[in-house]
This record gives C-alpha cells, structure tokens and sequence, in this order.
C-alpha cells in the first residue's frame, strides 16, 4: 500500500505541466494569499461534493488534488459587487479567497457533502455581492452545492445556490461564475451584473462548432442523425427533412465516413459517456440506484445472452401460469449460461438487475399489482375497458361523435378507410338504445388506433410481426364503467392501399371457441395500445417534445431570471436520460424495436405522429375538450363537465393542472405587472421564438402557438411544460410495470393473425386456448426483456424530487416566491388526500375495478422504487 502511495506522489511530482498549468490557472499561489490576509472579514461556507467521493476509480486525482493544495494553488474565490462597478461598467472585483482545510475536510466513504470555510477580505465601500468567480486549481472536478455568505455588512446572509460541477480551470475558456439567489428580469438586474449575465448566457450558447467534452457547459440544438450507423438498413434522420421531430441535444460527434449526415454513434461500452452539457447529467445517486447501468447492461449483455439462452430452450411460454412461474419462481438457466450473464456485474448491480438465488434462477420479478389480488380478473371485458381510464395510456380514448366511425385517411392514397361496423352489430349491447339515441346522450365512445398505423401496417407485417389497425366502440353504461361493445381489425387491401381496408369485427363471447376469439381480439387492440403508449404517448408526448424547450431555457434565461427558477427543477436529468435512450432504447435495433410491434419502423412512426402535434393541445383541459370527453361548464370544478365522470386519470389530473396553473400564475405576477412587461423581457422573448423557430422547427409556422404577448400566455405555456413534464409523464410512465409487468395483460408483439377456421391454429385455439393466446403474443425472450426494460422504466430513484419539493429549500431570496410556493406545496398535499379518499369509494368502480388495484398515479408523493405513484418534477427516467 505504501509503495502504490509512493508512485503515486512520485507520478504527481513528476507531472509538473498540467499541474502547473492548473496551479496557475487558479491563479493562487503562497505569495497571494498572505496579500488578502489584512483587513475585515467576512466568512463564508462553501459545500460540495469531491469527483473522488462520487467515483471510488479518483484516488490518483485525490492525491494529486492534495499535493496542489501544498504548493498553494486549491480554490480561489472572488466576490463581484452588483452596486459598485469597475472602469469597465463591470461590477468591482474583491480580493481573492481560497478554501480552506481542503486535505483535512477529508469526506466520508460514502457519497456525501464536504464543507469547507472561506474568509473574505471585505472592503466598506463594496457593496451588495450579487455573484462571485471561482477557480479550481485541481486536477479534478467537484460539485459544487452552494456558497453561504455570514454577516455581510448591511445585508446579513447572502446564499449562492450553485449545484453545478466546476472543473479545473484550464478546462475553461472563462472562469465560472455562479450568482446570489436573488431574481431579476433583463430590465431589472443592476448595471454592474448586466454583463457577466448576458456573457454567462454566451458562454452556454457555445459557437455551434466542435466536438463537445465531458466538461462543456454549450446547449445547442441538433436532429435525430445519430439513431443508426448510415447503410442499406439505416433509420432515417428525424427533424429538418421529410420526417419532422422535435431537436435534440447536440454532441458534435464526427460525421460518419460513409455518409456524412448522419452523426457516428458510441460503442455500447461507452454508452453512460455521451454528451450532454456535464449538469444535466444523472447525479451519482440516480447512478449508484443503477438505473443507467442496469439499462446499458440491459442491452449489451443480457439481450445476447438471452438470446442464446433462448435457442438452447423451447422459447415459449405454454400457459398462464408459465409466465407467473416468472415472479414466484425465475427463470431456470444453465450454469454456464448463468456464469456468462453475471460476468463483470459488480454484486449490487448483480443483485438490482438479476435478483438471482442460489438455486442459478435469475429474473424473478416482483408480482404485477394487475395480478397481485386475482391472477385472472384482466381477462374480463371490464378491465380491458377500465384501462382505458385508469391503466398506464389514458390519453386515448374519445367520444364517439359520428357512426360508422370515419376515416381522416387520405381516400386518393388509402382508398375507403371508413368502418365497416353496422348498427345491427352493437345494437344487442346498447341497452335499449338506438345508436343514434346513444350518441345523443353522449354515451358511445371509440379507442380508435386506425388512422395512425394503417399507412405503415403493410411494412410492418413485413418485419416478424403480424397484427391489425384496430377501432374498439364501447358503452357507458348507467353505473359510470365502460362496456365494450364491437372490436374491428383491419389490414391494407392485399392489391393495394389504394383499395382500401379489408375489415372484420369481433364481438364479446363468454363461452367455447369464441371467448377465446374475443380474447385474442382485445390482445390486438392491446398491442396497438401499448405500442402506441410507448411511443407516442410516453416517448414522444413527453420526452422527446419538453427537450427543446430545456436547450432554450438555458440558452435564453439567465439563472437569475424568474421563469428559469420556475422551470429549471421540471427539467432535471430529461437531456440525459434522452440522450440515453437514443443510444440502447430507440435506436436502431435498440430495445424499443426489439420489444414492440412497430420494430424499425417505430421512430418512423413517431415522426408521423408528431405532423399533428400541438402544444396547446398538450395542456390537460384542452385535450379532454378535443377528444370529447369533456365539455366547458362554468358550473363545473375547473370549468369542465367530464362525460365519464368517474375518469380517475381525468379527475385526478385536473386537480393537479389546476394547482400547478394557480401555482405558476401567482408566481408569475410577481413579476410582471402587465402584459407590456412581459413583451419587453429580451430573454423571455429570446427564449420563446427559439424554442418554436429551432427547437420545434418543423412546427415553427404553426398559427397554434402562443404568441408570448401577455401574462396569460406565459402562465397558459409554463404550466403546460410542468405538467408535460411532471404529471403527464407520470400517469404514462410510472405504471408501466404495474399494468404491463404481466404481459398477458398488456402484449406488446403480436406474432400471428386471427386463426382461420380449419386451420391448425384454430384446432389449437379451440383445444389449448391458453396456448394459442401466448402464441399469439410476445415471445418468451420478448416477454423476459419487455418486462425488464419496464421494470427499470417504472422505478423511482433515491434522490427523485416531486411535485410540491424544491432540492434546495433557499433556490431564491424571494420571500413572496417562497410562500407561493410553501401554498402550492399544501395544495399537492390536499390533492393527494382527495384521491386516497376517491379510492376509497365503492360507488367509483373504475377507480380499482376487477383487479382491486387503485388508482394512484397522480398521487404526488412516493418513496423510491417500484410503487406505482408519484410524481417527480421532472422527466428523469
């Protein structure tokens, strides 16, 4: 041990060009600080977090961090004033200083805060200090938390909330500079910090040019290029071209060799390490939870492992009670196998994603909740339709307004796309009614996946998978559940899209073959559901969608501005955890196509999809409005009447839409007084037309979007943004393993058409029909890495902050920003007590339904892991 200490000291004497570069760089030598030792003093508090208690791998830089200190170049900080100004119009410059007990403020083991002294050398006549520099003489970065400032003559405690990490100073091109947590509009911050905020907002624009580094801080904007390698089979790029997509993140990687236009991707083994501006990175705690790594370990060793695994094995499940095996039992696998699957797993990566026993069973899951009370009430017509309102897609369904239900299809390209559904068909189901009578009462209602898949249904039967462009009609029925009444399935006309559909429809049965045709008719209408959910609804409604609007807000808003502060907490690791999935999850042949019935064409698809998005839309009240499920009632909570009134996705989430609006709106006015104000905030105006005319560019010339002329179009579009980012993804993501963990229940493949009578597959529907249902759906192999991903999708890490929380209780100076929010927080609170009491409420049968699982997905708070609520600020997995 001592000799490995000893060649380490030895190698950081001998590396004296970076060192000394770093040590000069800091600026900081013996000499400077007996110079600020003079005069009166004020103490500051510095907390942060050492790169070498975040990664056990930093020892050398530890010593070497060390060793530095002894020649006097560690960490100089410099007060700048926001009322007194330099020559420059700059504010005036303190004098430097340096932390103090760097090599004694030694950390624990474990990834934790260090705390550190300051003293600064104060002068009487400097002023308020609204920001100040710091240099990191290191060889290594750190995290830097804050900065608190005791008894500053005429001003007391003055905080700086930093959360940011600082690398050593050659790294940059300027110092750092962080600021007090006072708020500013452009028009409103003091003379001598108008500069340092406007250079500050430069510095992260960047030049548009180069590869970006692990330490760059530039936010810049480019299009999905980077999906697959350039070739005969490559995903098309999205964004910019004939296949519109929201932006993304630029890396700057070098353009690959055989076509330039598209970006060259990372190798697997690197795929924790691709760039996203370093503070939007996953914190080490998210990381330890080993969420990022059980997904890259996810696709680069157990996907192959279980694919050979699988051809060693029949490959299939048989029966229901087969897949249950899965989460009382695991999975059975070889010893050799087993040894090739946990190779290079560190023991809690080993035991998070394996869960393995000693008996070599491995991927045993814990129960879904669907099956947790009764392994077979999912089967029923009455879940199958609750789901609809309370499953993991609820975004979906809408009202029936004009039967047959019509076709929005181009008919010159798609020919007749209209149902083929006759009132004879559902008229024994409408109890009584006429269906013109049960569209007059507003009681008929369609989960209509037609429009959307029938223009890529004949390439993607091509691929592995066989399945339908489905429409299911159902009944509102007089105790407030859905009745499904018709399911139709379509495929393109086999001369041609010209000729239309070719339709059939299926009816609920209760006995013999067609039960089990009824079965297999809803397992359709799932896959297309849960294909859907995972695209558009959970990846592209949410993901994809809220990134620009973080690239612009850290480009265009200054830390200090009040709509940065606003929204900054509602974007906390989105940019990574996207950047992520576009190397193992969405990529070509990544996770997504390998799990899902759309395969290569999925992002195509989303592409498609994305033509008709709106942001308006995205707003909850707007979009109940649309699919009409909703109609404007003044008499009603919210200013809406729900026509399914026990819609618990729809209930619960207009009680936190409405908090969140009364949220954003007290909080912006106190700031702008007028609509004038808000037209004459340069980096409000900045911000807004970026986010259209370049992060949303495809849709820049949407006459949808808000004009950003008026208070009410701020409130009206920050609130949309938190609700994207808060509890819309929540209600489509933290569900997934609950609803979808059991995938009978919500199939994700389909790998065979409806049976023909007299064929094989009908003998074997009508003798084994448990048999031919798993069949039909996802492979086993499908099913063990489906399962996983959403397992891991569907989790809450440790540090996860929600709604109604702030990460740092001092994020602004604000007294009346601090009691709005401190309101906002008790309104969360009174929401969450008003859905437990909803769940408790046997009259609200889709509430629970036949699987006895309540509806707790908009429920705020949660605690880390598999718990199917909670809704954290942001899109963080």
């Amino acid at each position: 041990m001592f000799g490995i200490g000893k060649n380490i000291i030895e190698g950081a004497l001998n590396t004296t060009g970076d060192l000394a570069g770093s040590v000069i760089g800091a600026g900081g030598n013996i000499a400077d600080r007996v110079t600020s030792l003079g005069g009166k003093k004020i103490k500051g508090k510095v907390i942060l977090m050492r790169s070498n208690v975040l990664d056990f791998t930093e020892f050398h830089s530890s010593v070497l961090d060390s060793f530095t200190e002894l020649l006097g170049g560690g960490v100089s900080l410099q007060l700048i004033s926001a009322t007194h100004a330099s020559n420059d119009s700059r504010g005036k410059l303190g004098s430097k200083a340096f932390l103090e007990r760097w090599i004694t403020s030694l950390p624990p083991l474990f990834a934790g805060e260090s705390v550190f002294q300051v003293n600064f050398t104060w002068e009487d006549d400097f002023g308020f200090p609204g920001a100040f520099f710091i240099k990191n003489g290191h060889t290594s970065e750190f995290f830097l938390k804050s900065l608190t400032l005791e008894d500053v003559p005429g001003f007391g405690t003055v905080h700086f909330d930093c959360n940011s990490w600082v690398y050593p100073s050659g790294r940059y091109k300027k110092d750092r500079i962080f600021f007090a947590n006072k708020t500013y509009l452009p028009s409103e911050t003091p003379n001598p910090l108008r500069k340092y905020r406007e250079e500050e907002l430069s510095t992260l624009r960047g030049d548009g040019t180069g590869e970006r580094k692990e330490w760059d801080r530039i936010y810049d904007y480019d299009v999905y290029n980077d999906l697959s390698e350039p070739g005969k089979d490559a995903r098309p790029i999205l964004g910019g071209s004939q296949f519109p997509y929201p932006r993304r993140g630029r890396t700057g990687r070098p353009r690959s060799r055989k076509d330039s236009n598209y970006e060259t991707r990372l190798s697997s083994v690197l795929g924790l390490t691709i760039y996203v501006p370093r503070d939007e990175n996953f914190g080490h705690l998210k990381l330890s939870d080993f969420l990022g790594f059980a997904l890259k370990s996810l696709a680069s060793t157990v996907q192959p492992e279980l694919v050979n695994l699988i051809n060693l094995t029949p490959g299939e499940f048989d029966k229901f009670q087969d897949v249950h095996d899965l989460y009382e039992g695991g999975f059975p696998v070889p010893v050799d196998v087993f040894r090739n699957l946990t190779k290079g797993f560190t023991p809690p990566m080993f035991q998070e994603l394996l869960r393995t026993e000693s008996d070599q069973r491995f991927l045993k899951f814990s129960r879904p909740r669907v099956v947790k009370e009764d392994k077979n009430a999912w089967q029923t017509d009455e879940e199958f339709a609750r789901e609809m309102l309370a499953g993991v897609n609820p975004v979906m369904i809408r009202r029936l307004e004009e039967f047959p239900p019509v076709s929005k299809l181009d008919p010159e390209f798609y020919g007749d796309q209209n149902s083929k559904i006759k009132e004879e068909d559902i008229k024994f189901g409408l109890e009584g009614l006429s269906v013109e009578e049960a569209l007059n009462e507003k009681r008929l209602f369609i989960l209509d996946h037609h429009d959307a898949l029938m223009p890529f249904l004949r390439k993607i039967n091509g691929t592995s998978t066989k399945t339908y462009a489905t429409r299911t009609i159902l009944l509102l029925k007089a105790d407030g559940t859905l009745k499904p009444l018709v399911i139709e399935l379509s495929l393109p006309h086999p001369q041609g899209d010209q000729f239309g559909a070719v339709s059939k429809q299926y009816f609920p049965a209760e006995e013999g073959v067609q039960k089990s045709i009824w079965q297999l008719a809803k397992a359709y209408v799932v896959v297309n559901d849960a294909g859907y959910h995972q695209l558009i609804s959970h990846w592209l409604n949410t993901h994809a969608v809220q990134e620009p609007f973080v690239i612009a807000t850290h480009r265009h808003l200054s830390v200090v501005h009040p709509i940065h502060k606003l929204l900054v907490p509602h974007y906390k690791d989105t940019m990574f955890i996207n950047a992520f999935a576009r190397q193992v999850l969405v990529n070509g042949d990544g996770l997504l196509e390998s799990t899902h019935f759309q395969a290569k064409y999925a992002m195509e698809l989303s592409s498609y999809i994305y033509k008709d998005w709106n942001f308006v839309e995205q707003a909850l009240p707007v979009d109940l409005i649309k699919r009409g499920v909703a109609v404007q009632d003044a008499n009603s909570p919210h200013g809406l009447r729900l026509l399914i009134e026990d819609y618990p996705f729809a209930v619960d989430g207009l009680e936190i839409w409405s908090i969140i609006k009364t949220w954003v709106a007290n909080y912006c006015s106190l700031y702008y007084k007028d609509d004038e104000a808000i037209r004459n905030d340069v980096e409000l105006q900045s911000w807004w037309k970026e986010a259209r005319e370049k992060g949303h560019a495809d849709k820049k010339n949407e006459a949808w979007w808000p004009k950003m002329q008026s208070i009410n179009d701020l409130v009206e579009s920050c609130t949309i943004i938190i609700w994207i980012s808060s509890a819309l993804h929540a209600a489509v993501n933290f569900g997934q393993y609950p609803y979808g963990g059991y995938i009978p229940n919500r199939p994700t493949i389909s790998r065979r058409f409806m049976p023909e009578i007299g064929s094989s597959e009908y003998k074997e529907l009508e003798s084994k029909p448990e048999k031919a249902f798993l069949r039909t759906i996802n492979s086993q192999l499908q099913t063990l890495l489906g399962v996983s991903l959403i397992e891991i999708l569907s989790r809450h890490a440790s540090d996860e902050v929600y709604l109604g929380q702030r990460a740092s209780i001092e994020w602004t100076s604000d007294k009346a920003a601090l009691d709005a929010f401190e309101n906002f927080g008790k309104q969360v609170f009174e929401v969450e007590n008003r859905i437990m009491e909803r769940n408790r409420d046997v009259n609200l049968k889709n509430r629970s339904g036949p699987v006895n699982m309540p509806y707790t997905l908009l429920l705020p708070s949660s605690t880390e892991g598999l718990t199917g609520r909670g809704i954290p600020n942001s899109i963080s997995i």
